[in-house]
């Protein structure tokens, strides 16, 4: 596989914000939810401002599902 098959996409139909985790749940067959339970678990904890950083960048990069 190439790289670029690994990487994860937007998904254009899993979106809560801007459909970044739902393009990692599809990617890599795991339930969306749980992602976004762990995701914001791990903000809270980190004190908002990392994972926010990282979200805003994931927003950015990540690009739309083709």
């Amino acid at each position: 596989r190439r790289s670029s098959e690994l990487a994860a996409d937007k998904s254009s139909t899993d979106r809560v914000i801007s459909g970044v985790i739902g393009g990692f749940a599809e990617t890599y067959n795991v339930d969306a939810n749980l992602l976004r339970i762990i995701y914001t678990a791990i903000t809270v904890f980190s004190g908002f401002f990392p994972g926010l950083i990282i979200y805003l960048v994931a927003m950015v990069v990540v690009p739309e599902k083709s």
